[in-house]
């Protein structure tokens, strides 16, 4: 498995999360859930391989549509992404999604105190 590393990984992920991601939760767990066409298979692996704990579902075939979901959530959301993406310029480049995702912290207690004691459950 590896990290993220490099500026080019970082800004792809960001970028993605932007355009493609759902930013929210269910009620009791926070999640970012990444849905894209199953042509896309090969580059949801990687995602995979560089955000421990990440889970790939699929793929699913219903509603004519052909899919995989990327689910970050539990250990991959609190110790993994929320720490990278705060340290990316979110903010500055969208307004919308960057709010979901501050909601998300919040609602979820994803702040960072919460994220070091999490991170070690």
């Amino acid at each position: 498995m590896e990290t993220i590393r490099t500026d080019f990984e970082k800004g792809l992920i960001l970028g993605l999360l932007i355009a493609q991601g759902h930013v929210g939760g269910d009620g009791k767990q926070a999640q970012i859930t990444l849905k894209m066409h199953v042509r896309h298979e090969r580059l949801l692996r990687w995602l995979q391989d560089r955000i421990p704990f990440s889970r790939l579902y699929g793929p699913y075939h219903h509603g004519g549509r052909h899919y995989f979901q990327l689910m970050i959530r539990g250990p991959a959301l609190r110790s993994e992404l929320i720490p990278l993406l705060r340290a990316l310029p979110w903010e500055q480049i969208d307004d919308h999604s960057y709010g979901r995702l501050q909601a998300m912290v919040e609602r979820y207690g994803l702040a960072p105190d919460s994220v070091s004691r999490g991170s070690s459950t």
